[in-house]
């Protein structure tokens, strides 16, 4: 020891800062020959201690690149100004911008809507609605043409389901329960539902997972409930169930389901009360009887083209006609999916979109049935466009669940949601406090149909319903553009139940589909 100035200094060995540098020495050291010997990794056994930076960049490559790399255009899947635009108008923020476009308006695919010589002034965003139901229905319902999409209590925290339904019921528009039936938080509040009804019966299940007549009665029949929606498939994962992992699976989520805890809650593929498109009308009849007359439909992936026809000949062979059709595209959504699945199956939504349109007006039933979308919208100029191609209204889940604080952190399934949307983790969810993120809800909605007046009444419309395909135009190449109207194929009212049908392959589809069966008939 040494003594100066009446101190007492402890030796060059025993200071604190030597100690901790020959403690994390030694550790080094020991992970150095843990990795020399090891089998399981090539560069760390190369490459020992500095080899793991490698695996500390990878970890956290996605948001290095989100926050610091990422420009504002790459869509991955929703770009920064996607995401941007959203979180400003759910807090009623500023989102004009400043000096011109920042899109390059002579790349092809560029899209954009015809103004008039002589615009109107706006049409009132509130009249902004579409009534769903035919004839067959006795409880119709006017829904709004901007709506959230199907996310279940399970993928969504039930801070989030509460928060998006008293939004929904703030804003007059339609919350779609997703296939994880009516929880507690979807009621809590009494905004409006549309009851999504999938191949595994949550909520109105037997024991057995078959379906329950008398179990899905019960619930149909509450006013709340405005619509019944069949899911055939969805876009994230056509052909394939829903997966719940059982991680995220608590004793109130499987009460709601009617399902077990302890293992991933996994729909079938294929609807056990159907086997046949003949099938498959008269059970929507039989929803549609049980639920008091409310409008029934089916949303799918289109996938197998002449199978949807089949189902539009068994509608026209018994005369059971579904009120609408939702059309899910296969840019998927928040469900999360094997990558093949999510990549490579299913048809895109506008491809989708129009060719059930152009199905319904060729068999003379679009009158009758509403078409309702799901893909990727996000902008008042997204909804144009789809309700111009033919569809009635929109619904949109990632952009409602950014406007309650989603972050595109990309780890939904892992019950890790950093934000506390998608996850069952008490402590996490408990971030999102439901009156501020309900009120964003209303506020996402309504800015975004502002907008969407604004466009309209620059293109001298009033009302969505008054969108066509001829007020929207795509770059083809750098010297052309083309009106939609031009550049999409559109079938005459009635055409397909003409032999002489002009398009060849409206024509062989329809000749290879068949209401007895799901198979192609030739």
């Amino acid at each position: 020891m040494h003594r100066t100035c009446g101190h007492v200094r402890p030796a060059r060995g025993q200071h604190p800062v030597y100690a901790a540098l020959a403690t994390v020495f030694g550790l080094l050291s020991v992970l150095g020959v843990h990795d020399l010997v090891q089998t399981r990794h090539a560069v760390t056994r190369n490459y020992p201690v500095v080899g793991h930076i490698r695996f500390l960049i990878e970890r956290f490559r996605p948001e290095l690149r989100q926050y610091l790399f990422e420009t504002d255009f790459e869509k991955l899947p929703f770009s920064r100004i996607q995401r941007s635009l959203v979180y400003a108008r759910a807090k009623s923020e500023p989102d004009q911008r400043p000096f011109g476009t920042l899109a390059d308006t002579y790349e092809n695919g560029y899209e954009f809507i015809c103004h008039s010589t002589a615009p109107i002034a706006m049409g009132d965003p509130a009249g902004f609605r579409t009534t769903i139901g035919n004839d067959q229905t006795a409880q119709p319902y006017s829904g709004s043409v901007l709506n959230i999409s199907a996310m279940s209590f399970g993928a969504l925290s039930a801070n989030a389901i509460l928060s998006l339904n008293k939004g929904a019921k703030l804003g007059g528009f339609a919350q779609d329960t997703g296939e994880g039936s009516i929880s507690p938080y979807h009621r809590r509040n009494g905004g409006d539902l549309v009851w999504q009804i999938a191949s595994g019966y949550f909520g109105c299940r037997n024991e057995d997972g078959s379906f329950s007549a008398e179990r899905f009665a019960a619930q149909a029949v509450d006013p709340q409930v405005k619509m019944i929606e069949v899911k055939l498939s969805q876009g994230a994962k056509p052909g394939h169930g829903g997966i719940l992992p059982a991680r995220k699976i608590s004793p109130e989520i499987a009460a709601t389901r009617g399902i077990s805890m302890g293992a991933d809650c996994v729909s079938p593929p294929f609807h056990r009360s159907f086997r046949t498109p003949l099938e498959m009308v008269a059970f929507l009849a039989e929803l549609r009887r049980l639920s008091g007359g409310k409008p029934v439909g089916f949303k799918l992936a289109l996938g197998q083209p002449w199978e949807f026809m089949a189902i539009v000949k068994a509608m026209r062979e018994t005369g059971i006609v579904p009120d609408f059709v939702v059309v899910d595209g296969s840019e998927g959504g928040t469900g999360s999916a094997p990558l093949e699945l999510t990549d490579h199956v299913g048809v895109p939504m506008r491809e989708a979109l129009l060719f059930v349109h152009n199905t319904l007006v060729g068999t003379g039933l679009r009158g009758k049935i509403r078409i309702g979308v799901s893909g990727k919208v996000i902008s008042a100029f997204d909804i144009a466009c789809v309700l111009g191609m033919g569809a009635d209204w929109v619904n949109c889940a990632r952009g409602f669940m950014f406007a309650i604080g989603c972050i595109q952190s990309q780890s939904c399934h892992t019950n890790k949601c950093p934000t506390g949307v998608a996850t069952q983790d008490p402590l996490r969810q408990r971030a999102l406090d439901v009156t501020d993120k309900a009120q964003r809800v209303a506020s996402f909605h309504r800015n975004t149909l502002n907008a969407l007046a604004e466009l309209l009444a620059c293109a001298g419309l009033e009302h969505p319903g008054e969108l066509r395909p001829h007020h929207l135009v795509r770059r083809v190449s750098s010297s052309e553009i083309r009106l939609f109207s031009e550049l999409l194929t559109y079938l005459e009212d009635g055409e397909l139940l003409d032999e002489t049908i002009r398009h060849p392959f409206y024509r062989a589809m329809w000749r290879a589909a068949r209401p007895d069966s799901f198979a192609r008939a030739d």
